[in-house]
């Protein structure tokens, strides 16, 4: 990566790759939330949110060039989502506890989910040691048409998961074991 024309090409490469696997994540959860018909639960929902503040510090990598400051968005994101779904893990840890929701692959989404944040972590650590500042003048190049695509997907995706949840909870707090969309429901019983 150091001797190329443009050293940060590389960076945003993986970054890009990263950001594809946080947008692969949250359209995996949101596909399995209407095709089985699961809502998510309050702590689901955190960590989504969590997943979509780590992709953002993948966005910007990509869009601005590799910063710390963005790896320390995406580690902060993912070390408040690791909180949220090891404690969910923790929950439903007892013996003859089904868990919340169907597993996916034998594992439920929120150990996916734990598994997903230190992942994220160990991809930042690597990537602030390996990565390296590249000047202003790397802010200044134009995002490829893959990288625009997948910054467009993330955002799809994140606009779908806000639309979603505003349907399930409106804007209140969300049921702890929901089963039903709250403004759906309510349009209906009109």
């Amino acid at each position: 990566m150091i001797f190329s024309r443009n050293p940060a090409r590389g960076s945003r490469i993986l970054n890009g790759l990263a950001l594809l696997g946080v947008t692969a994540v949250l359209g995996m959860a949101f596909f399995w939330q209407f095709v089985y018909d699961e809502l998510p639960c309050p702590l689901c929902l955190l960590q989504r949110v969590a997943l979509i503040l780590a992709g953002v510090g993948f966005l910007l990598n990509l869009r601005l060039g590799p910063s710390p400051m963005h790896y320390a968005m995406s580690i902060a994101a993912a070390l408040g989502g690791m909180l949220v779904s090891g404690r969910q893990v923790l929950l439903h840890i007892a013996p003859g506890d089904p868990g919340y929701g169907a597993p996916l692959l034998g594992l439920h989404f929120y150990t996916w989910a734990f598994i997903a944040f230190a992942a994220i972590i160990a991809f930042c650590a690597v990537m602030l040691s390996a990565d390296r500042k590249w000047g202003d003048s790397m802010l200044k190049k134009p995002v490829s048409a893959l990288g625009v695509l997948v910054m467009v997907l993330f955002l799809i995706v994140t606009l779908g998961n806000v639309g979603s949840t505003t349907l399930e909870c409106g804007f209140g707090p969300c049921p702890d074991d929901p089963t039903t969309y709250l403004w759906l429901d309510s349009g209906a019983s009109r």
